[in-house]
Parts: C-alpha cells; sequence; structure tokens
C-alpha cells in the first residue's frame, strides 16, 4: 500500500500540472478568447473583420458606428491616431493646407525658372526631369499619407480597387489649387510662357501643395461627417 500511494498520488498530479501547462501556453493565442491583455486596437481590429464579413448595407453601418464610438472612447489612442473615413471636410482641409504651402511659391520668380529649366531639359525630345518631378509628388505624397507615421490611415474601396481615395483626393486637390491660385494671381501667364511651361509652373507649385495638402488632411485627425468614402468608383464592376 505504501509503494502504490506516491505512484498514484503522482499520476494524479501530473495531468493536473500539463492541463495546468497547457492553459498557460494557450491563452496568449486562443483563437476564440483572444489576446491575454486585450486592448482598445485589438476591438477594432475584430469589429474591422466583423464589417468586412457582413452582407447587409444596414449591418455595415452598424458595425462603423460601433468602430467610430470605441475610437472616440477616453484612453483610446485610436482617438487621435486612427483615421477610417473619407469625407468632404477631409478635402477641405486638404484645400487649405495647399494653399497655405502654396502661397510662397507664388510671389517667388524661382518658380518661372525653375519651369523653364524642367521644360527645357530633355532627352530625345522628352522632358525627363519634369516627368521625374511628378514622380517625386506621388512618391513623397504616397510617404507622408501611409509611410510617415503621424496617423494611422485605412484604405477603404479603392478607386478600381487599386488608388486609395484620400491619395486621389489630395493629389487632385492641390493641383486644382495650384492651378487656380497661380491663375488669380496672374502669375500663370506672366511674361507670355509657352503652354509647357505654363504647365510646368503649375505642377512646381503642385510638389509643395501636396505636401501642404496631406498635411492639412491626416494631422487634424479623422472628420466629422458622412463617409464618401462609400460611393462606388470602381468602373470594372
Amino acid at each position: 500500500m505504501d509503494g502504490s500511494g506516491p505512484d498514484s498520488g503522482s499520476e494524479r498530479a501530473g495531468p493536473r500540472d500539463g492541463e495546468a501547462a497547457s492553459d498557460a501556453s494557450n491563452g496568449a493565442s486562443d483563437p476564440i478568447h483572444g489576446p491575454v491583455d486585450p486592448d482598445i486596437n485589438d476591438l477594432l481590429a475584430k469589429l474591422d473583420a466583423l464589417r468586412d464579413t457582413v452582407d447587409e448595407g444596414h449591418e455595415r453601418e452598424k458595425v462603423r458606428q460601433t468602430i467610430s464610438l470605441v475610437e472616440r472612447m477616453p484612453g483610446s489612442a485610436a482617438f487621435t491616431t486612427r483615421i477610417t473615413k473619407y469625407t468632404s471636410r477631409d478635402m477641405a482641409e486638404a484645400f487649405v493646407g495647399a494653399v497655405l504651402f502654396s502661397l510662397p511659391l507664388l510671389v517667388e520668380g524661382g518658380v518661372f525658372e525653375i519651369a523653364a529649366w524642367l521644360v527645357a531639359t530633355t532627352v530625345g525630345g522628352v522632358p525627363v526631369f519634369l516627368l521625374a518631378h511628378v514622380a517625386f509628388v506621388l512618391v513623397m505624397t504616397a510617404g507622408l499619407l501611409y509611410f510617415a507615421d503621424f496617423r494611422q490611415i485605412e484604405i477603404r474601396h479603392p478607386i478600381l480597387g487599386v488608388i486609395p481615395r484620400r491619395y486621389a483626393g489630395v493629389l487632385l486637390v492641390s493641383l486644382l489649387t495650384s492651378a487656380f491660385m497661380l491663375l488669380l494671381w496672374g502669375r500663370l501667364h506672366e511674361g507670355d510662357p509657352a503652354a509647357g511651361e505654363r504647365s510646368a509652373r503649375v505642377l512646381v507649385v503642385w510638389a509643395a501643395a501636396a505636401f501642404g495638402g496631406g498635411l492639412g488632411d491626416i494631422l487634424p485627425g479623422e472628420s466629422q461627417g458622412e463617409d464618401i468614402g462609400e460611393i462606388d468608383l470602381d468602373f470594372g464592376d
């Protein structure tokens, strides 16, 4: 009896110890219960996944409203860093930023010199530096919006399934602002330049306007109002 007691006790303790160790090892990655120490970002991630699975429009709207409510909760880092909606107010903020950053260039004669040089410097008749300038603006704007650690920008319903709406909006608003300001202040046609040089003037100012438009859009955080990202612009469907 004495010989069998310790063995049987060890056998009884062993499974319990094994189960406890198994529970401890699985607690951090339990797919049902989630993380051991969940925070608001974990909840937002679950809600995002839920929003992608629901089919009805009113159900998606309910989930979106819940996400917005969670983001406004006190102590939520998402309140200041996460941007999910793209509204008309964002476009207005981009316009203000574009105006502020383009104004100094409108009184600088250096814009004319840079534009003339971009148009005149060609390789095989192609204004390579002008094209490089356009590529620089596109890359800079994308980096500012999606790679610089100012805000966590969510890409939803991209145009044609590829182009983010906020990216396209900032570029278009800043480009139109550049052309409008140059025309309004009489700087677009000053000196009677050729059409190519006038376009180059707009593109030179566009670099500063796009940077200002991007900052004006994302720095204030998520705007209130109706999300225009729900408008169907996927013309391929």
